[in-house]
């Protein structure tokens, strides 16, 4: 493979799920991540990267440079008959696999798509992937690909599972627990999906190194999002570790950790603990709860082991030094609850070897194993995003701040943080910037929208750069603006706040009152972008 300096660059971009700021060792947690912490030390760290608050609007704002709405998917993969909610991407914006096969590159995708439409777990029989309504990677840009087209499931049995245009396996009916079944966490067989996403971006890697061709690789982990499912090895790395203190030590000890490496400003103080969540000394079960965490904890571990494969792989190939890699999560940490009988029960499934799945957040069950379906519930989640305010689904800062680790020896110094602005839909703009690619103005024969992004590659250089324009969410009717120093946010139903991150990015000090004209300014911009994309009043009409 050409991978000289001059050549053009390939580029690798990993994305997780549902992890919160703070949960990466570069970035203040205990969370063993060593080759993400190597790295972060051989490159660029990012104090203020944002992402769209939950999984599909992250990813289709991502992969199109374009607002969620713009690009089909205003909330999730459900389709409601607007172009902007129609549940998977439209035919007017192209991807980042599309815009760079288009300028020569191979492109390759492990991992969770869920831009592709809404699939019933229970149902698998009516699945259509690649016919109207269900696009798949592959019709979408990807020379290959391994992953699920799903949101969520087992992580030792997934459905939805394909490779390339083939399912590798559906799920089967759901079904309960027997009775007297607790502790089994060993998992069912040898597979694991973490380590099959892991593998088959390997596999891809040595692929892509058997031509001249630069190459794209989007490497979307479904870790560490619910369930609590993990290897035992790794789970009894973390049992026991936070069983002294719980979530108030571990909210406290990440802040002064963030302080000391850097990444956030002293100022700065931490949010309150979330009302909802109790004092760790008057919680109950905290045997159960240490568990949790620690189930939570080793599904990342076990993530960052992965990626020191995919690292070695790209060495191996000499393809390492003139690789862009991209390391970031979809939104903050998840504070959804898994109750026995509700919503997420159309999950539930049998294991491999024919026990049936319980969900819920039951505490005289053990979480980790395959037979389990649980969460790690608010009051972790309120640790994970610390020191910020609320969680995925929110665009207060702990819904929508995201590490952002960039890694290119060829270009970006080591061991740096920058601290300007930016969102996740300047990722393509940047990748097109790096490769000398132009956006399309058409793509197979329609015209395409105008990228709403803006490039960063500057920082990458060490060059100054800021953004120029205003940064937009909406999701679920949680509303905000930002540029600058100034954030203007809401959540459903509430009223605006305004906040001076310059000195208080941990919203704590709401200025809204007193600076009326800023409020209206940015509220003024937010209904023109909200008519312009295509929000619709929260909640849906179906």
């Amino acid at each position: 493979m050409a991978n000289t300096p001059t050549s053009r660059p390939n580029f690798v971009l990993i994305l997780v799920d549902d992890m919160g700021f703070s949960d990466i060792g570069c970035y203040g947690s205990e969370i063993r991540t060593p080759n993400l912490d190597k790295l972060a030390h051989g490159g660029m760290r990012f104090s203020q990267m944002y992402n769209y608050a939950r999984c599909c609007p992250t990813r289709a704002c991502m992969l199109t440079g374009a607002y969620p709405h713009q690009a089909g998917i205003g909330h999730m993969m459900e389709n409601t008959g607007s172009p902007a909610y129609q549940g998977y991407l439209r035919d007017d914006v192209v991807t980042i696999a599309e815009a760079l096969k288009g300028g020569g590159y191979r492109t390759f995708m492990s991992g969770k798509w869920h831009v592709g439409g809404a699939y019933d777990p229970t149902r698998p029989q009516d699945w259509q992937p690649g016919e109207e309504g269900h696009p798949t990677p592959r019709q979408r840009g990807f020379d290959r690909y391994y992953g699920t087209l799903d949101g969520a499931g087992s992580f030792f049995a997934p459905y939805s599972l394909m490779e390339d245009d083939a399912f590798v396996n559906q799920g089967t009916e759901s079904g309960s627990l027997k009775e007297g079944q607790k502790d089994q966490r060993g998992a069912v067989g040898d597979y694991y999906y973490t380590d099959a996403i892991s593998d088959q971006a390997v596999k891809m890697i040595e692929e892509a190194s058997q031509t001249e061709d630069p190459f794209f690789l989007y490497v979307s982990y479904t870790a560490p999002h619910w369930p609590l499912h993990a290897l035992p090895q790794d789970i009894a790395k973390y049992e026991g570790h936070y069983r002294n203190g719980g979530w108030d030590a571990l909210r406290t000890a990440r802040h002064e950790e963030l302080k000391g490496l850097g990444i956030l400003d002293s100022r700065w103080q931490i949010s309150p603990r979330d009302e909802s969540a109790p004092p760790w000394e008057d919680a109950r079960n905290q045997d159960w709860e240490d568990m949790r965490m620690a189930v939570y904890a080793a599904q990342i571990d076990r993530m960052d082991q992965g990626v020191g494969r995919i690292l070695a792989a790209l060495r191996a190939s000499q393809a390492y030094e003139n690789t862009l890699i991209l390391f970031l999560s979809d939104n903050g940490g998840c504070a959804e609850f898994l109750s026995e009988n509700g919503w997420v029960d159309r999950y539930s499934d049998w294991t491999p070897d024919g026990r049936p799945m319980r969900v819920g957040n039951d505490p005289d069950l053990l979480p980790g194993g395959p037979h389990t379906f649980m969460s790690y519930d608010l009051p972790w989640a309120n640790a994970s995003n610390a020191p910020f305010r609320l969680y995925k689904h929110w665009v207060h800062e702990g819904g929508i701040s995201t590490p952002l680790i960039a890694h290119w020896p060829s270009t970006i110094q080591p061991n740096q943080i920058v601290h300007e602005a930016c969102h996740i839909i300047d990722i393509l703009p940047t990748l097109q910037d790096a490769a000398g690619i132009a956006h399309p103005d058409e793509h197979n024969g329609r015209p395409v929208l105008p990228l709403e992004g803006e490039s960063f590659l500057p920082l990458l250089s060490g060059a100054k750069w800021s953004r120029q324009g205003h940064i937009f969410w909406e999701h679920e009717g949680n509303r905000a603006v930002r540029l600058g120093q100034w954030k203007l946010v809401s959540k459903h139903g509430g009223r605006w706040e305004l906040y001076d991150m310059q000195d208080d990015r941990t919203e704590l000090n709401d200025l809204s009152e007193k600076n009326r004209p800023k409020v209206e300014e940015f509220g003024g911009l937010y209904n023109a972008w909200a008519e312009r994309v295509g929000v619709l009043p929260w909640p849906l009409r179906r």
